[in-house]
């Protein structure tokens, strides 16, 4: 499953390296600020420390986390829009703090969102900010995120969940720098640099009618694909180092050796959840551990390695899951988060529904199955 790594000689002791990202928290410009502005920076910065991340490092020295990683040497000091592609789990946020850091706006706000985690309808408050008495509820004037981000970098991860009328107030956004808090009429400037990030098909969802193309097109000015863990699985042992050294100094153990077995186990695994299930799956065997070998159950990893008899006893379920998916997201036309998505008809995560469309091979948009 290893694949060559065609690098020139000059790169060779830079690649060899394991390449390491690190990310911190929003940092507060010292510079006068309004009362307000210091107030609405200190509650990003209080997010953002609050908030556990993923991981704090792109750990890797595959060909895939190198190729991915000089693209954003390159790009992150131009200031450009940036969309990052990639599976569920793969650190596409990650990727997007490393943008920033790289770029001119380094001393200036990170901003995140999640699109999927906000009701729609309040999405547009969350971003743009409202007056006192815009809506039932607004009791006093409330700062949205682009204001927040002035100056600096808003992330809008998972931006393929947007609803439609959001959409056009962002394409407006983008177009003009400018934007109004609901219940105003007045037009606030700013100066933001915008990293897009979506695991969903974006032209697909342009063609289903769910996403505009004009904003897709503004979107995709520089589009960055992080490779998924399937990808490059010669990391898996250098990721698998990481975690346990991370996992082991938490739990105050002390794990010497990684199993053979476990580790041939572990990259011929699939991870459909990749790296964020790696992550999982090591500190849950880490807390597990009674020794100083690590070493993974096989009963965690699914039935990816089942044989053949076992495979023929899952296709009858395998089939009726498909059909209650295809159901699902034809009635909601091929959304999957948020209150009125298919996850929340079947009743499951949307990380979950999104691991089984995969492994299942269903279109979201078309709900057909795909051939195998």
């Amino acid at each position: 499953m290893s694949c060559s790594v065609g690098i020139p000689n000059t790169t060779l002791t830079e690649f060899a390296k394991v390449i390491r990202w690190y990310a911190t928290a929003t940092d507060i410009d010292d510079q006068k600020k309004t009362e307000e502005r210091l107030r609405n920076e200190n509650l990003v910065l209080r997010e953002e420390i609050d908030r556990s991340s993923m991981f704090e490092e792109v750990v890797g020295a595959s060909k895939p986390v190198y190729q991915l990683l000089k693209k954003v040497e390159k790009v992150a000091p131009s200031g450009s829009t940036v969309l990052i592609l990639g599976e569920t789990g793969t650190g596409k946020e990650l990727i997007a703090r490393a943008l920033h850091r790289r770029s001119k706006r380094a001393n200036r706000p990170f901003v995140r969102v999640n699109c999927a985690a906000i009701p729609q309808s309040l999405i547009a408050s969350e971003l743009f900010g409202h007056e006192k008495g815009a809506f039932t509820g607004a009791l006093q004037r409330r700062v949205g995120r682009f204001e927040a981000a002035n100056g600096g970098t808003l992330f809008l991860d998972e931006i393929g969940e947007l609803p439609m009328e959001t959409q056009i107030a962002l394409l407006r956004v983008l177009q003009e720098r400018e934007f109004e808090r609901l219940g105003s009429n007045h037009p606030v400037s700013v100066d933001v640099r915008l990293i897009a990030a979506t695991n969903r098909d974006l032209p697909a969802a342009v063609a289903a009618g769910t996403f505009r193309q004009d904003l897709f097109f503004r979107l995709n000015v520089f589009p960055i694909s992080v490779p998924s863990l399937r990808e490059r699985p010669e990391d898996i042992p250098l990721l698998i180092e990481y975690f346990v050294s991370r996992y082991t100094k938490e739990a105050g153990k002390k794990i010497r050796q990684i199993g053979k077995h476990t580790l041939e186990q572990l990259q011929g695994y699939h991870w459909p959840g990749n790296i964020r299930e790696l992550q999982n799956v090591v500190e849950r065997a880490v807390i597990l551990s009674e020794t100083e070998i690590f070493d993974v159950d096989e009963s965690w990893l699914n039935a990816e390695s089942a044989g053949p008899s076992q495979r023929e006893g899952l296709s009858a379920l395998n089939d009726r899951e498909v059909e209650m998916i295809e159901a699902a997201l034809a009635e909601t036309h091929g959304r999957i988060s948020g209150p009125s998505g298919a996850a929340a008809k079947l009743g499951i995560p949307r990380q979950t529904l999104e691991s089984k469309i995969r492994r299942l091979g269903i279109d979201k948009y078309g709900q057909k199955r795909l051939a195998s």
